[in-house]
């Protein structure tokens, strides 16, 4: 059996880039926002992807696609993943794209509390409930009103930050069906397959509800969707892949705390987005909360203490 290997220098550049990648994407598509709704254009990346993403299914696992034990969580994870993206496309008609890529990686937290009443192996320390304690105080500062900011404004960027914050639930329910079903035993594309092409299927219809279908084929507008297809959905995700299977995924997850500080400044820089002050500091408690969660070994290590809660 190959061990995964530390980080090294290209690992980590690597991982830098990705996070780049991942968190210019909600500005990616609040640009083409006006040319194209955000939902038509997750719905439309989604399906192209899925035809990108198939060819790479190896041969020998067609099988698995519609074996029974398979099919069925992996309906649930596409559902969980198309219910996701509806909430992050609703956000980023209300509220700025950097909100909604802090408020979208609250997941992890959500995800602890989940495999946390679920498993036994996954009980939290008492340094864990540390991090989320503070990371939940960050997200209530982070819906504080600023005195600047109207009461229409408000209650408008209220709205899409709850978006945002329900994005990251339903992310953390896509993780914890991962790790609870026998999807955990099938390789990455057909986890991936099963994600773009539940929410092709499902955000499609939505933008027919939601009254969301003009499409403006403007040079932005496809710039954009060439930019989600090509890099965000398949070659970020192949990458990805191909680190968690080469490299220690703790070591990797470590790096996914970038992804909102890219996210806010690319919000800045190409949106001319403003951030309040409270949400700043909100933020800051956020990231300083999941990452007390992620590196609660090492931090019991140095301190040694923390024992599991029952």
């Amino acid at each position: 059996m190959e061990l995964r290997k530390p980080l090294d220098i290209q690992a980590s550049s690597l991982m830098i880039v990705l996070c780049m990648i991942w968190g210019i994407q909600q500005v990616v598509i609040k640009i083409a926002a006006t040319d194209i709704s955000p939902m038509m254009q997750i719905a439309i990346r989604s399906g192209l992807a899925a035809l990108l993403v198939f060819p790479l299914i190896q041969r020998n696992q067609w099988k698995n696609l519609y074996a029974k034990e398979y099919l069925l969580p992996g309906m649930g994870l596409a559902t969980f993943f198309a219910i996701e993206y509806v909430f992050v496309a609703e956000a980023l008609r209300y509220t700025s794209a950097a909100h909604t890529v802090v408020l979208l990686y609250t997941a992890p937290i959500f995800v602890a509390l989940g495999l946390n009443w679920k498993l036994p192996s996954e009980k939290l320390t008492y340094i864990q409930w540390g991090g989320i304690f503070i990371a939940f105080l960050g997200i209530v500062l982070s819906f504080v009103r600023s005195d600047h900011v109207s009461n229409a404004g408000f209650d408008q960027m209220l709205l899409g930050d709850f978006f945002a914050l329900l994005g990251g639930v339903m992310w953390a329910f896509t993780t914890i069906t991962l790790r609870l079903t026998r999807l955990s035993e099938v390789a990455p594309t057909q986890i991936l397959f099963y994600q773009l092409l539940g929410a092709f299927i499902i955000l499609l219809p939505m933008t027919y509800v939601l009254e969301q279908t003009v499409i403006h084929w403007s040079n932005t507008a496809i710039w954009s969707m060439v930019f989600q297809v090509v890099v965000i959905s398949l070659l970020s995700l192949m990458a990805w892949f191909w680190l968690l299977k080469n490299y220690l995924a703790n070591s990797l997850g470590v790096f996914s705390f970038l992804t909102p500080v890219f996210g806010v400044l690319f919000g800045i820089i190409f949106l001319g987005e403003k951030i309040e002050l409270n949400f700043i500091f909100g933020s800051m408690m956020v990231m300083l909360g999941i990452l007390i969660m992620s590196l609660h070994k090492w931090i019991r290590r140095i301190f040694r203490f923390s024992k599991p809660v029952c």
